[in-house]
């Protein structure tokens, strides 16, 4: 079975750590050759300069530099992850609260960056709690570990203050301001928490204003009279908003749940849900009612959410994970469940699109198997393309042991093979490896 433990960047993180040389800026040309596309063609792919440069079929491209054989492969436009708490990921194991000492918490968003680039995530949005207990040290955290990633991902982090409303919550009210000075590029929170939550988005939209910064906030959706406020006033806003994971509308009845998707609809509002649980922020779980959502015509982003911390100690943080519960358990199709943890999530994130076609960036990812069905099944080895450089490789083999008497036929069709004295193991089941 696979091992996707990431491999560590060359240096350890550190603030001090150089920008990333012209090897990171200006990647050597590469031919990425007998890739399945998702439309069944296969195709040469020729990166160069971050970006793709041409796609051909099979054979008919020159390599120019580095060439990788993707036969059984299926070649896709590289998932992001929209939701994301660095903060707190990979501390279900301390046995208290989450520490939020510097080090640690740079060593831990560190790592599942890492993680999630490893499962083709080339883009995170990370959620980081400022104020309060957490103060301002996290998010200095998370800027050095996103300084350290440079040319391996595209990290990107969302101040979190808990209160900031009245009296208790000018304290956060500050520290929201003072993140994004830092160098936080979206300013969120959860207002569900808030005394006022009407205030509390004012307050979030105010400041986003100020800075033009987008706003993402966690909201468990379940009380429609709120969610239509939100929508009211986030209308128009640009560069936009985001509302995750909004899981209580799904129990709403049929009708406000109804009205309440056309009016997020209509304000241009992004929905970033979570099929693999909930996160610290809200409370409750459950997966937005991601159907109707789409059917009112918003768009639907999926993320991951906790990555093993408390709120979900076994959180595996694998877009393709998301895709394949959308797909298994709401009803998409496959190719409308990756669209969501790739093209949606890249909209969300205001990153550029990406189409395996000449002149798109060159985000990809590369996934064993002859289909997205196939691929949201059993995706194990993976092959990360960021900026035109491969910058991730996960290999998985599967063996087989066949029983003592199935091990000593010579027939040329027998699907296990021996040598004297030990059985054969056929790679993967089906085809080479």
């Amino acid at each position: 079975m696979p091992d996707s433990r990431p491999q560590p960047p060359s240096r350890p993180p550190s603030s001090s750590a150089p920008a990333p040389g012209p090897a990171a800026d200006d990647p050597a040309p590469l031919l990425l050759c007998g890739a399945r596309l998702a439309d069944g063609r296969t195709v040469d792919v020729r990166l160069g300069g971050g970006r793709i440069e041409a796609v051909g079929t099979a054979g008919s491209l020159a390599a120019d530099g580095t060439r990788i054989d993707l036969t059984g492969y299926l070649l896709l436009p590289a998932p992001a992850e929209p939701h994301a708490h660095a903060d707190t990921a990979l501390s279900a194991g301390t046995g208290g609260p989450v520490p939020y000492d510097p080090r640690d918490v740079q060593g831990r968003a560190t790592e599942a960056a890492l993680l999630q680039l490893g499962h083709g995530a080339t883009a995170l949005r990370a959620h980081v709690r400022v104020g309060d207990v957490a103060g301002l040290g996290a998010l200095t955290a998370v800027l050095r570990a996103e300084c350290s990633l440079r040319g391996l991902t595209e990290l990107t982090t969302v101040a979190v203050p808990r209160v900031l409303t009245g009296v208790a919550g000018a304290d956060g009210l500050a520290a929201l301001r003072d993140a994004v000075k830092m160098g936080a590029s979206v300013v969120g929170g959860c207002p569900d928490l808030d005394p006022d939550p009407t205030g509390y988005v004012e307050a979030v939209l105010e400041v986003a204003a100020e800075h033009g910064c987008p706003v993402d906030l966690h909201t468990d959706g379940a009380d429609p009279a709120h969610m239509a406020r939100f929508a009211a006033m986030a209308g128009g806003l640009r560069p936009g908003v985001a509302l995750g994971p909004c899981g209580g509308l799904a129990r709403l009845p049929a009708e406000p749940a109804a009205r309440t998707a056309d009016r997020l609809a209509a304000a241009g509002v992004t929905v970033v849900c979570l099929p693999q649980g909930g996160c610290g922020a809200v409370d409750r779980r459950g997966t937005a009612p991601v159907r109707l959502l789409r059917s009112a015509g918003v768009r639907v982003a999926a993320g991951s959410g906790a990555l093993r911390d408390v709120s979900n100690p076994v959180g595996r943080g694998d877009p393709l994970e998301a895709a394949y519960l959308l797909a298994s358990r709401h009803g998409l199709s496959a190719e409308d469940a990756y669209a969501a943890v790739s093209a949606s999530a890249r909209a969300a994130l205001g990153l550029p699109e990406v189409r395996v076609e000449a002149g798109f960036p060159a985000e990809l990812l590369a996934v064993r198997g002859d289909g997205l069905p196939g691929a949201l099944s059993l995706g194990y080895s993976r092959i990360v393309v960021h900026r035109g450089r491969v910058v991730a490789r996960t290999s998985a083999v599967r063996e087989y042991c066949g029983p003592a008497a199935s091990t000593s036929s010579n027939s040329s069709d027998s699907p296990v093979s021996s040598t004297e004295g030990e059985p054969g193991l056929p790679r993967q089941g089906r085809g080479s490896v």
